[in-house]
């Protein structure tokens, strides 16, 4: 019965692997997804670029969502500009928050700082007349699969370009009249609201436009994406807005923060630039990956030379384990970097380690006589502990990494941490089932290959 189990394991990790493998590898298999690594900027070229924040006329309470707002808005700037998988993120130092933008692979740097370099724009824009609405959406449904030269015959072409829904508001309200958004609960229903408040000047304006736009929709579009589109129930003659929507707190907090983004005044400028050109990332990749190889030659040399037989079905549980780390990072979308690449080669040193431990004790179980499913059993279960220490330390440092850590110190941290969880199950679970295979055949009688 024990036997019939590990052969079932076994074959269930074997197609595992054979599942992971032709996910990492899908060359000439039909109908298989071909999903490519994520390449980082090291590896991939592109732009990295860098931006200090002007605070100076923000309120010390709005700082944090002012910049998660504008981190938000310049990531959408960037995926309008066709950057794959572009990295935006805010870096707090000493007092001096500063923005990173990480262009992979980008071909226009000049065009791209252009664009990432404005200051939000926040507008308001009233709801159509349905007439209105019809006469553009019949344009361009005319303009469909015209070249430009025909286009320019139809009548009322220009409208093809234009939003169907919504237009600017009259008299213009943008985000320089509004003072700031934040999050609330509804008194009553105690849901999540966003509250607006407007300066003098734009509580005038949002006075009229909202007493002329009752039941009508008045939507917020900031860089010319809708964000949101309320309904205005009343006209509000306070200067103090309340938008409302069956919004999740998240929700909420994620609009006053775009919001505030287009609103408050952060403005950014270009402090520092760097190109990596694709020839010299593509160097990159190919040194650490022959470095990694030769490394992980080195190690499997290793373990068969001090560990005989055992050593050589770790190898083999190295080699899977490698398999169903690639394959992870290929299905979470991991960027992967110089960084990442030296996490994950940490990791297969962490890997090996539990191995050496597991069999140490299997040497020491099979010197004193003891059968080989003890000799594993016992090897196993006095290792874990050590084992389970080690990798859990590493991987609280590897978590502070990432949590604290930017850039390539994060992409460091989590794939050492993804590493880390692999090999434990590959230590574990995948070498302990290659060995209790071997337990009542005729291998087991030859104690010299074992140890």
């Amino acid at each position: 019965m024990r036997r019939r189990k590990t052969y079932i394991i076994l074959i269930l990790i074997l197609f595992l692997a054979v599942i992971a493998g032709l996910f990492d590898y899908p060359k000439k298999i039909p109908h298989f997804p071909n999903v490519p690594f994520k390449m980082g900027l090291d590896l991939q070229g592109g732009t990295h670029l860098i931006y200090s924040i002007d605070l100076s006329n923000v309120n010390p309470k709005d700082v944090d969502s002012t910049l998660q707002g504008l981190r938000d808005v310049m990531e959408r700037r960037v995926n309008l500009f066709g950057v794959k998988e572009p990295l935006v993120q805010i870096e707090k130092k000493q007092g001096n928050p500063r923005l990173i933008i990480e262009l992979a692979g980008v071909q226009d740097v000049s065009q791209a700082i252009k664009m990432i370099g404005e200051t939000p724009v926040l507008d308001f824009r009233e709801e159509r007349p349905k007439e209105e609405t019809d006469k553009i959406l019949a344009v361009k449904e005319k303009v469909k699969g015209k070249k430009w030269d025909e286009i320019q015959k139809i009548p009322d072409w220009q409208l093809a370009f234009e939003d169907p829904y919504f237009k600017e508001s009259s008299p213009p309200l943008t985000g320089k009249y509004l003072k700031g958004a934040k999050m609330d609960f509804n008194q009553t229903t105690y849901e999540p609201v966003v509250i607006l408040n407007f300066d003098k000047e734009g509580t005038k304006i949002f006075d009229e436009l909202t007493k002329k736009n009752v039941g009508k929709k008045l939507a917020i579009y900031i860089d010319n994406i809708l964000i949101s589109a309320p309904v205005v129930r009343e006209e509000i003659s306070s200067g103090s807005a309340q938008i409302s929507g069956k919004f999740t707190v998240k929700e909420a907090k994620k609009l006053a923060e775009n919001l505030n983004a287009g609103a408050l005044p952060a403005p950014i400028k270009l402090i520092a630039q760097e190109t990596v050109g694709p020839s010299l990332g593509k160097i990159s990749l190919e040194k650490s990956l022959k470095a990694g190889a030769f490394g992980f030659l080195a190690v499997i040399l290793f373990m068969i030379f001090f560990y005989r037989f055992p050593g050589f079905l770790a190898s083999v549980a190295l080699i899977f384990y490698i398999i169903f780390t690639l394959a992870i990072f290929k299905a979470a979308s991991v960027t992967l970097t110089l960084a990442g690449i030296a996490g994950f080669i940490l990791s297969i040193g962490m890997a090996v380690d539990a191995n050496v431990l597991i069999f140490s004790r299997m040497r020491e179980e099979l010197k004193k006589g003891e059968s080989l499913s003890i000799a594993i059993s016992e090897g196993f279960k006095r290792a874990w502990p050590s084992i389970r220490d080690g990798n859990v330390t590493t991987l609280i440092i590897a978590l502070i990494l990432f949590s604290l850590g930017s850039g390539f110190v994060k992409g460091f941290g989590f794939t050492l941490s993804l590493g880390i969880l692999v090999s434990m199950f590959s230590a574990v679970f995948v070498t302990k089932t290659f060995l209790e295979v071997f337990i009542g055949t005729k291998l087991e009688k030859y104690r010299k290959i074992w140890g």
